[in-house]
């Protein structure tokens, strides 16, 4: 169902296409000239404008420009005399959808309507729809073996065909983006916009702007009329990370929609019917800020139909040697390398670090390395940043002082080897210590 504005001078005309396309379960307003069909583009939304060419006061073409001044992607359909296809050949070229030539043929005009309509969605589809986003039966194109991991594609795999609402949770870092896209891109929705809010990084009236629109002059900077995202996201998907954070009042709204799909843009009166399926992800205790008042419990009860927590990094290892893989193949595609392997000791400290960034640090790390390699073999000297945070921590339980000291030596010595590649004047001269002494201390640790 579309919401279609008629604009013509003529009282018979127009009832005859309000007729025509409320009989097909469309909704009608009608406009006896361009200055009434203005009035109502700036009060009310549309989905389509039917507006004769020639009209007293403001006309068809004036009518387009202001039009698309209020809403770009709006399309506009010119009813035209034969005398003037000239005139509406010109306003296609200054963006009007189609023309019609009076007198018309109903089932023509029908079917123009329809394949206008559906191009309008196919064009509000694709400015958030990328084909390479999708990702069906598993997260961004990885498998991970971790046992961990095997209820998250199974709850994926079971509440990605249902309109159920959804709250991941899990650390920064883990991958909640990941399974909410999956959840889309295997449902009934997938060929619908998947559209995404960072709640936590937007002050409050910004983020209720994004959410759910404003009016022209509803604040200082609304010079037009602003669709939100859940109006962009009507018959998708619209994914609120970070949903923790919100405020009272976005609270308030947002359960209204979950309850009864509908809301008012800022500064509106017109109600806005959606169909939306909402996923939400926090890092964040939501039962814990329930308690302390933080956050609304009805609409927690709302959201947490069905939970799926993402467990952190350091509890799956398993994963990382293919993350690593596929992080590698990407950033060889994007930057043009041909790195296949690691020095061993690599893997080990790789393995054995904590990640506390998750999978978004990991990545980064190796998106460090690869910039930083000049051959196809990643070293360790290619990790400085790593390097820094992989501190050396001597086991001090059961060892006197010279034990943990000669601990730290080895491990030093041993370090500035290898980031030397072996080369004992430079490895001495980062150690500070001749290359006599260095000699003697390689033979004390074996090294």
């Amino acid at each position: 169902m579309a919401k279609i504005l008629v604009a013509d001078d003529r009282g018979g005309a127009r009832l005859l296409l309000n007729k025509v396309f409320t009989e097909k379960g469309h909704q009608v307003k009608e406009a006896s000239d361009g200055k009434a069909a203005l009035k109502l583009l700036q009060e009310t939304h549309f989905d389509l404008v039917l507006t004769d060419l020639r009209m007293p006061g403001i006309d068809g073409m004036a009518l387009l420009q202001k039009a698309k001044e209020i809403n770009p992607i709006l399309p506009v359909m010119m009813i035209t005399a034969y005398g003037t296809v000239d005139l509406a050949v010109e306003a296609m070229k200054k963006g009007a959808a189609d023309f019609i030539t009076k007198p018309f043929n109903l089932k023509e005009l029908e079917i123009k309507v329809e394949k206008v309509l559906e191009r309008r969605d196919l064009e509000r589809e694709n400015r958030y729809f990328k084909e390479e986003e999708r990702i069906r039966y598993d997260l961004g194109g990885i498998t991970c073996p971790s046992p961990k991991m095997k209820p998250v594609y199974e709850l994926i795999r079971k509440v990605a065909p249902q309109k159920v609402t959804v709250l991941i949770h899990g650390e920064s870092g883990v991958g909640k983006e990941l399974v909410a896209s999956a959840i889309h891109y295997q449902s009934p929705r997938q060929n619908k916009p998947f559209i995404k809010v960072f709640c936590g990084a937007l002050a409050e009236g910004v983020l209720e702007s994004e959410l759910f629109g404003h009016e022209k002059g509803a604040f200082t900077d609304a010079l037009k009329r602003k669709e939100g995202r859940f109006e962009l996201a009507d018959k998708g998907t619209l994914f609120l990370d970070e949903i923790g954070d919100i405020s009272p009042n976005i609270q308030t709204k947002l359960l209204r929609v979950l309850q009864e799909e509908e809301f008012e843009r800022v500064g509106g009166t017109e109600t806005i019917k959606v169909d939306v399926r909402i996923i939400a992800a926090t890092n964040k205790n939501l039962e814990e800020e329930v308690e302390k008042g933080n956050f609304r419990k009805d609409l927690y009860y709302r959201l947490n139909v069905v939970p799926i927590f993402v467990p952190p990094l350091r509890e799956r290892k398993e994963d990382i040697p293919i993350l690593i893989q596929y992080f590698l193949k990407k950033y060889n595609g994007q930057l043009n390398k041909r790195i296949k392997i690691f020095e061993p000791e690599i893997m080990d400290l790789i393995m054995n670090y904590k990640w506390p960034g998750n999978i978004r640090e990991l990545e980064n790390v190796i998106q460090r390395a690869v910039v930083l390699t000049e051959d196809d073999k990643i070293r360790l000297a290619d990790f400085p940043l790593f390097r820094e945070r992989t501190e050396i921590r001597p086991d001090l339980s059961q060892k006197n002082l010279t034990q943990v000291l000669e601990e730290v030596e080895h491990q030093l010595i041993e370090k500035a080897l290898k980031e030397t590649r072996y080369n004992q004047t430079k490895a001495a001269e980062d150690l500070g210590i001749t290359r006599s002494s260095l000699q003697y201390k390689i033979l004390k640790y074996n090294l």
